[in-house]
């Protein structure tokens, strides 16, 4: 009996929640690193492999730093900012204060924000500061798909942390943090708009800005190795299961329905690209890069809605969403304003367009028996959550708010990265390295190549020869 009420944590930390939560954020982790890293690096042409990789890495570590510094307490605050003094409207429900989550009585108090759900965090704020910033620090790997093979290193560890801070902040503490949008009834289950959407938007304009990589690149633009991009794909896949399994902030049932619906809806989602491309494209021939887009829009589509769904509806999302997105990627280009802008690996269609529709088939296909956080007799707390497309309500409230945060996502992050985008060249006199340096790549960035011929360490025998 002692040893049950001897217990080496609080009374309100729960272990099994607080340690699910810790493996859901490394294993969101690890779809930035290594998983983008090695995926992108095997995307790109040899020469830009390292510069890949650096971006990636210096990508995570400068988020880390501002989301400790500053970026948490923004976009999950206890109390709001009245920006401009207003206290209801969008501006009153935005942002936190920027402001150090770093002494010892913050990273282990229970964790608490405006976003609290109805029933408490059970685990300290430590936890849900590292979930949460996985999440966050992700988010430029992804539009980096945009801009690689020209960029300045130095511009982009400028426009990473303004970003982050003007950008990422907002959109979340809008959408997660119990912001303005929370507050109408628009959510995001994982991060279909507040990541995806924003990294498409982002991506696109920055490589708009930028401006295209070298001729000669473009038409050359061959991956550097395909078994390498098997093996971030596969991280990524896997991954997701912490990127939407861990979203419900609780080790319970709906957390293993995301977890399937989250693989349900890619596998559907790979299938229907691989079939278009056997079927409708040019070639009629299956390719593995085809399966990996597939992979990917089914991953992003599910996001906003992994919990919110039943089967049939999980399976429609990567139908539905594979389907559109392969034309998009196939017609797209053809037509301004895409095809005058160099979006490097097509971030704008397999995580701007399947974010986006992701986001608005909550509105349509979310099943209100679906709960979240429990329901009835089953349920031993209070308080319960679901949410309800119009095929099982009949009501369209939940599609004209997922809309209107959708257009907030676009027209705000287009704007405001554009403005950081030209901030950024300001600081760093251009965003692109010369034609010099991109005709040579890694040797001329980095000094270093993913993988150098040894020329003069010949072997010498012991008689000299």
């Amino acid at each position: 009996m002692l040893a049950a009420t001897n217990l080496p944590y609080p009374s309100w930390l729960n272990a099994g929640d607080n340690t699910w939560q810790l493996v859901a954020a490394t294993l969101v982790g690890l779809m930035s690193l290594p998983g983008i890293a090695v995926l992108y690096g095997g995307l790109i042409q040899k020469k830009w492999i390292v510069n890949t990789m650096m971006m990636a890495f210096s990508g995570f570590a400068i988020t880390l730093i501002v989301w400790v510094l500053w970026g948490y307490n923004m976009a999950f605050p206890t109390t709001f900012t009245h920006l401009f003094g207003q206290k209801s409207g969008i501006f009153s429900a935005m942002i936190g204060t920027p402001w150090p989550t770093v002494s010892h009585t913050a990273l282990q108090s229970q964790a608490s924000a405006q976003a609290q759900t109805l029933v408490p965090w059970h685990f300290p704020t430590a936890t849900l500061m590292y979930f949460q910033v996985v999440f966050a620090a992700i988010t430029p790997l992804l539009f980096l798909g945009s801009l690689l093979g020209r960029m300045k290193f130095r511009a982009w560890v400028v426009f990473v942390p303004l970003w982050i801070t003007f950008v990422y902040c907002i959109n979340a503490g809008l959408l997660w943090g119990g912001g303005f949008f929370a507050l109408k009834g628009a959510v995001d289950y994982s991060g279909g708009y507040v990541i995806h959407l924003a990294a498409g938007v982002t991506g696109f304009v920055g490589a708009a800005i930028v401006g295209p990589r070298l001729k000669r690149d473009r038409g050359h633009a061959v991956p550097s190795n395909l078994m390498m991009v098997a093996v971030g794909a596969g991280i990524l896949w896997m991954g997701w299961n912490g990127f939407n399994g861990g979203d419900p902030f609780y080790a319970g049932a709906d957390a293993a329905a995301a977890v399937l619906n989250t693989n349900v809806a890619t596998a559907v989602a790979l299938m229907t690209w691989v079939l278009m491309d056997m079927f409708l494209s040019k070639q009629k021939k299956p390719t593995f890069l085809g399966a990996i887009n597939g992979m990917i829009v089914g991953l992003v589509a599910i996001t906003p809605s992994a919990g919110w769904m039943n089967g049939w509806g999980a399976m429609l999302v990567g139908l539905i969403a594979s389907s559109v997105v392969w034309f998009a990627w196939n017609y797209l280009p053809k037509i301004r304003p895409f095809s005058k802008v160099d979006d490097a690996l097509g971030v704008v269609y397999t995580h701007g367009i399947a974010g986006l529709l992701g986001g608005l088939m909550v509105g349509l296909f979310a099943d209100p028996g679906m709960t979240e956080y429990g329901k009835g007799s089953d349920f031993s707390g209070g308080g319960s959550f679901s949410v309800g497309g119009y095929f099982y309500t009949g009501s369209m409230h939940q599609l004209w708010e997922q809309f209107l945060a959708a257009v907030w996502i676009i027209v705000y992050t287009g704007i405001m990265s554009t403005i950081l985008f030209m901030v950024t060249k300001f600081i760093c006199r251009g965003l692109r390295e010369s034609d010099e340096v991109l005709e040579v790549g890694d040797l001329a960035i980095h000094d270093e190549e993913a993988f150098p011929v040894e020329t003069f360490a010949e072997r010498v025998t012991s008689l000299g020869r």
